[in-house]
């Protein structure tokens, strides 16, 4: 499923891929997430679930994307797992991790919760780097 260059068959199970891994993060985190956001689940849940859940959906697609993007524009060589992988992970202390940093020192969030959340999205990045590069672009 190959379309101007790219392979959105990569794309969307990246995309799955990545929005599983952070429902089970979050599942096994969830009471230490609350404790560190400091709101109760009953607060969460006010206003629904549909629209975060909109949220999410359309930002694992483009991740997955912009990831794909970033390793077609870096070559053949780099279309590997391996090359996925560390991809992911460079894209995600480069520009995830200090952009988290920032906001949260600024938001003086709790440590823990950059901590909780940083390290999920280091799982959604390397998981679809390894998909991706898997499967290729």
């Amino acid at each position: 499923m190959h379309f101007a260059g790219m392979n959105y068959l990569a794309i969307l199970v990246a995309a799955a891929a990545g929005f599983i891994f952070s429902f089970a993060w979050y599942a096994s985190l969830g009471k230490q997430w609350m404790a560190a956001v400091g709101k109760s689940e009953d607060a969460l849940k006010q206003g629904g679930m549909a629209g975060p859940l909109v949220v999410s959906v359309v930002a694992q697609l483009v991740i997955a994307f912009m990831l794909a993007g970033t390793l077609g524009h870096l070559g053949t060589g780099h279309m590997t797992i391996k090359g996925g992988v560390l991809t992911g992970a460079m894209i995600w202390f480069g520009f995830v991790m200090t952009t988290m940093a920032v906001n949260y020192a600024w938001q003086r969030a709790n440590a823990m919760l950059n901590v909780i959340d940083g390290f999920h999205w280091l799982g959604v990045f390397v998981l679809q780097g390894l998909v991706i590069g898997w499967l290729g672009v």
